[in-house]
């Protein structure tokens, strides 16, 4: 496993010269994607990780559009979680902030989910019901898998 978002840039060729299988933390995303129903989801994560195309591409594949915060919240989102989150500060105004980014791309682009594609972002986006969309902890979602591969 590689047990972040961001490293997963070169997780294709990483797993090609593994001698064991590795499990995707986007794979295993897209497929709780996939398992909920969603056609468009939002993508939060690192700048690197926002502006890669490995989520666009793997969710592709389902007929999962994934869209990105427009550039100035890609950087307002970037430099709050390189800056604050990474290093355990979570403020409430930053969260109020990067729940009206979730609000303006569910009018914007209708997404219907959310990906948080940094392991920090759950920590502050927890417990968004008021938000009426999913929010895919990747995370969480790939320890499962994880545990789920061990288990079968």
């Amino acid at each position: 496993m590689l047990s972040s978002n961001t490293p997963h840039l070169v997780f294709d060729d990483i797993q090609k010269q593994s001698p064991i299988p590795l499990i995707s933390i986007v794979e295993a995303t897209r497929k709780e994607a996939k398992s909920l129903g969603l056609k468009k989801v939002g993508l939060f994560g690192s700048g690197f990780t926002m502006r890669a195309r490995f989520y666009p591409d793997v969710f592709a594949r389902e007929g999962i559009a994934v869209v990105m915060p427009n550039p100035d919240e890609q950087n307002y989102i970037h430099r709050k979680y390189m800056d604050e989150l990474v290093k355990g500060v979570f403020l409430p105004e930053v969260r109020a902030e990067l729940i009206r980014i979730v609000e303006d791309l569910k009018q914007r682009e209708s997404i219907d989910g959310l990906i948080l594609g940094g392991t920090e972002l759950p920590l502050i986006l927890r417990d968004t019901d008021e938000c009426g969309i999913p929010f895919l902890d990747t995370a969480q979602i790939h320890v499962k898998a994880a545990v789920s591969e061990m288990l079968s």
